[in-house]
């Protein structure tokens, strides 16, 4: 049984809008870039000497080599590192330029808003453009802004000291690059105790071409505290190069609770470099909920440290390669405290030659006593064209610690579709049903909005003639 199964139809992502107007750095990267972008953000002096620092960092680290997917089409010389839209962060939709707005009303980012959010960031570039939370929440304590802004006010020493800390500027060049180049991104502040009825949500879209990228998230989650945060990512496909090399810091207190949930949608031109970490104090818990399906080669590998007794992780995520593809994604857990707990349930789907790479560490300290790990992996491939690789490392350093990995790759069953074709369904509604129920794990976490809208990307990628 044979199938012939179009490009995903990405007329909903694939729009592109004007740049006139706006203001955009010469391609490259110089220390006069650099402190242009702090100048403009009014930033304070120990910003300003971190991004310096970083630059000379990411200047004398090489690039990643023998690692993931190649990169040798991503050049810095041709990545210009700053785009504004030259226009002021909006509280209001009413008030948000009416092209940057069209884009944002078409991604359904303000219906959104008004049924299931407690709150929305919402960047265009290189910039945030709005920004607004329910007063209800404000009114908790609750501190949900662009970090420009918190830098500010009174947050700027407690971001001082959590900013780039969890991810060191000399973790890797891109860590560097972010760090002398970042813009824009959302800080939140939950205090202990406090309970969020309502996810927040900070959506990214990259409009510019041959542009990069760099927005920072800084999340602190107090004791007791719960909260589920929600990202958003998608850009027109250029025939050129654009870079995404944003940075998230997760700081999860004892006892709290926090959900990050990840929908990217890249377009296929992506190189999509991003680094995101998370600690976890005792008694406290990390979920990880992530749908990966653009992007021309990905490097996302969310990082979660159990620092504390007890604490917990659960990662689950989906990564669906088409043609033209190669996503190299995964997680590393490190368990450092007693009784610490961790459960990866990844799955990837890939066709038309798409390659899917799941990569897993597992690393089990001394002193991690009692801790237990399980890992679980399925791929699936929709043709003999594409690839999938399971590539898991474990370095267990506790005799009492339990340590599981199990991996399944496999393809359709010509079996199952006839089946369901026997009962009145079509092959290709029969083969997105199989796709659909094979990503089910991961659709089911997620809020309903988000979750239809992971499934209509898995029927896009899906739409095609069979023959």
């Amino acid at each position: 049984m044979s199938e012939d199964v179009k490009d995903v139809d990405r007329s909903l992502y694939d729009f592109v809008k004007s740049e006139e107007g706006y203001e955009r750095f010469d391609d490259g990267l110089n220390e006069e870039f650099v402190r242009a972008i702090s100048e403009k953000k009014d930033e304070p002096e120990w910003m300003l000497e971190l991004r310096l620092k970083a630059l000379d960092i990411y200047h004398k680290l090489e690039m990643p080599a023998n690692w993931g997917p190649s990169i040798e089409g991503l050049d810095m010389d041709h990545i210009s590192t700053y785009v504004s839209p030259n226009t002021e962060q909006a509280a209001s939709w009413d008030d948000v330029p009416e092209d940057i707005k069209d884009t944002f009303e078409r991604l359904g980012i303000p219906e959104a808003e008004r049924t299931s959010l407690a709150g929305v960031g919402a960047q265009y570039d290189s910039e945030l453009v709005y920004h607004n939370m329910r007063e209800e929440v404000a009114a908790l304590g609750v501190v949900y802004s662009g970090i420009e802004e918190a830098l500010h006010g009174p947050y700027e020493q407690m971001i001082r000291d959590h900013f780039m800390k969890l991810v060191p500027l000399t973790d890797h060049k891109f860590a560097a690059l972010h760090g002398a180049v970042w813009s824009g991104g959302s800080f939140v502040y939950v205090p202990k105790d406090v309970s969020l009825d309502f996810p927040l949500q900070s959506y990214f879209r990259l409009n510019a071409m041959g542009a990069g990228q760099f927005e920072h998230t800084l999340i602190i989650v107090e004791p007791g505290a719960d909260l589920h945060f929600i990202e958003g990512c998608s850009a027109p496909k250029y025939n050129v190069a654009n870079l995404h090399a944003g940075c998230v810091e997760l700081f999860v207190g004892e006892g709290a609770h926090l959900r990050y949930s990840t929908i990217e949608n890249w377009s296929k031109n992506m190189y999509n470099l991003n680094t995101k970490r998370a600690s976890v104090a005792k008694d406290a818990r990390m979920e990880w909920i992530s749908g990966s399906f653009g992007s021309h080669v990905s490097y996302l590998y969310p990082t979660t440290i159990l620092k504390g007794d007890s604490s917990s992780c659960e990662y689950t995520g989906i990564t669906f390669a088409g043609g033209g593809q190669n996503l190299d994604t995964g997680c590393k857990m490190i368990l450092n405290g007693a009784d610490t707990r961790i459960s990866i349930n990844a799955k990837s789907i890939s066709k038309d030659g798409g390659a899917s790479t799941f990569r897993s560490s597992v690393v089990v300290g001394s002193k991690a006593e009692r801790a237990r790990a399980t890992v679980s992996c399925a791929s699936l491939m929709l043709d003999d064209q594409s690839r999938s690789d399971t590539i898991p490392a474990m370095d267990v350093r506790c005799k009492s610690a339990s340590v599981g990995h199990e991996a399944t790759i496999g393809r359709i069953s010509d079996d199952t579709i006839l089946y369901l074709m026997s009962r009145g369904i079509g092959e290709e509604d029969a083969r997105t049903m199989v796709v659909n129920g094979f990503a089910n794990p991961v659709s089911k976490e997620l809020p309903l909005e988000y979750a239809v809208e992971m499934n209509n990307l898995i029927k896009l990628e899906m739409e095609g003639a069979i023959g």
